[in-house]
C-alpha cells in the first residue's frame, strides 16, 4: 500500500500532473506535423488538460480556505486538516479533530461517515 499523504498536497500533485500531461500531449503533436487535423487535436487536448489543472488548482484553493489550521504536535509547524483525520504536511504525523478518534490507528476510512 502506498504511503498516505496530506489531502491538500495530494490534490495539488494531481493538478501539477495534469499540467505535465498537457505539455506531453502538446509535444506529441510534433510527430504529426504533416497532418494539421492531428496537430490541432493534440494541441487542443493538451490545452484542455492545462485548463482542467487550473480549475483543480482553483478548487483546492477554495477548499484550503475552509480547512482547519492546526499546529502539529510532533514538528510544531502550522498545517491544515481536511476531514476528520489527515496527515501533517511536513512530518506525516496523523492528525484528528475528533476527540473520539484520538489514539486509534490511522486509517483513511475514518473520514467516511457511517
Amino acid at each position: 500500500m502506498k504511503p498516505y499523504k496530506n489531502k491538500i498536497n495530494r490534490i495539488r500533485s494531481f493538478a501539477l500532473g495534469l499540467i505535465f500531461f498537457g505539455f506531453i500531449i502538446m509535444y506529441g503533436a510534433i510527430f504529426f506535423k504533416d497532418n494539421g487535423i492531428l496537430v490541432t487535436i493534440f494541441v487542443t487536448l493538451g490545452l484542455l488538460s492545462i485548463i482542467a489543472s487550473t480549475a483543480v488548482y482553483g478548487w483546492i484553493g477554495l477548499l484550503s480556505t475552509k480547512a482547519v489550521p492546526v499546529v502539529c504536535p510532533n514538528c510544531g509547524k502550522h498545517t491544515k486538516v481536511l476531514g476528520r483525520v489527515d496527515m501533517c504536511m511536513y512530518c506525516k504525523e496523523p492528525l484528528t479533530l475528533d476527540p473520539n478518534l484520538e489514539g486509534q490507528e490511522f486509517n483513511e476510512a475514518l473520514n467516511k461517515k457511517k
